[in-house]
């Protein structure tokens, strides 16, 4: 295992005091309950939003707390849901005039653990409501999911409720803004080697030199089917059919595009496929509004990289463009 680890057991804590360290006037770390929260939250002026899932995706979600995105998250062990009390905990700490807003990508183990948590805040008279994020085309149900899953395209939502939660909007407000994130973003992605989860010390499946997981997962499960790998152009191809054709996107539409690295896939091939995805998409008659490409939403080391797109209206990209601060600089 190519990794720097102490204890794998103490990899999620040990990450996590550095990210603190690393932020000392910006971000707290709550060692007991695995949490990351903004130095100055909660406040009674906006809802507090809390997102939390497997740890292993970073820099989402602990490296998205921060002015005018999260303003805590607490994860679980590498591709664990967090447990039950780190939420219920988080969420008493968080408590807000306005209310608290969970985020919870869709597996099933995150939904749980959020809709328990919720059921324990709500009865000691804490306001909570959540949203549930599933913006991955590839399958409609998976090893961990009851219906889509939640990937990269999370990211568009947590950037508008948290601009429009800075703002003040309600916790009514910030659903129905989410809602509308959430159904008109899309998501695919593409894996070229598997990732080794520290407390495993393997790699989570095996594939060939010459093969491509299309569809997969961020936790390493499967996608719609193993094929030959591609030419970059072949894939960006395979990729958008798939997003544009799932909502459908259409000529005349102006969109926010995602190249997402999955962890271990280098800068300059994900702006290769950022190209390719932008005149592809020009040719499809779609302009493309917003441009992101780094890594969001990773799978540790693993190679590959997913791409996203959100349909831009006045009110979704006044939100995206609002002023947000968090410790890694790609957003």
């Amino acid at each position: 295992m190519r990794k720097f680890v102490n204890d794998p057991k103490q990899f999620v804590p040990e990450m996590l005091k550095g990210l603190a360290l690393a932020n000392p006037e910006t971000l707290t770390y709550v060692p007991q309950y695995n949490l990351i929260m903004r130095k100055d939250a909660p406040s009674d002026r906006k809802v507090s939003i809390i997102q939390g899932s497997g740890s292993g995706h970073e820099p989402a979600h602990v490296m998205a707390v921060g002015r005018g995105m999260l303003d805590a998250a607490c994860p679980g062990d590498v591709f664990s849901a967090p447990p039950v009390d780190y939420i219920t905990e988080t969420t008493k700490l968080m408590r807000s005039e306005k209310g608290v807003l969970y985020l919870v990508n869709n597996y099933t183990g995150d939904r749980l653990a959020f809709e328990m948590a919720a059921e324990l805040s709500m009865a000691e008279g804490i306001e909570v409501e959540t949203l549930i994020i599933n913006d991955d085309v590839a399958v409609s149900d998976s090893t961990y999911t009851v219906g889509r899953r939640g990937v990269a395209g999370n990211f568009f939502v947590i950037k508008a409720i948290g601009a429009a939660s800075e703002q003040g909007a309600d916790i009514e407000q910030l659903l129905a803004i989410g809602k509308r994130v959430v159904d008109v973003t899309r998501t695919m992605g593409i894996a070229l080697s598997s990732c080794t989860p520290p407390a495993k010390g393997v790699p989570l499946f095996s594939i060939a030199e010459d093969e491509m997981e299309v569809g997969i997962g961020i936790h390493g499960e499967p996608g719609r089917r193993r094929a030959k790998r591609g030419t970059a152009d072949e894939i960006v191809t395979l990729l958008l059919d798939a997003v544009v054709e799932d909502l459908p996107y259409k000529n005349g539409d102006r969109v926010a595009l995602m190249i997402n690295g999955l962890g271990g896939t280098p800068i300059s091939e994900l702006y290769l496929l950022f190209g390719r995805a932008h005149e592809q998409l020009k040719k499809r008659g779609i302009a493309v509004g917003r441009s992101y490409v780094g890594e969001y939403c990773t799978s540790l080391e693993m190679a590959g990289a997913s791409l996203t797109l959100v349909r831009l209206d006045d009110e979704i990209e006044a939100l995206l463009e609002a002023d947000a601060e968090v410790p890694i600089r790609v957003f």
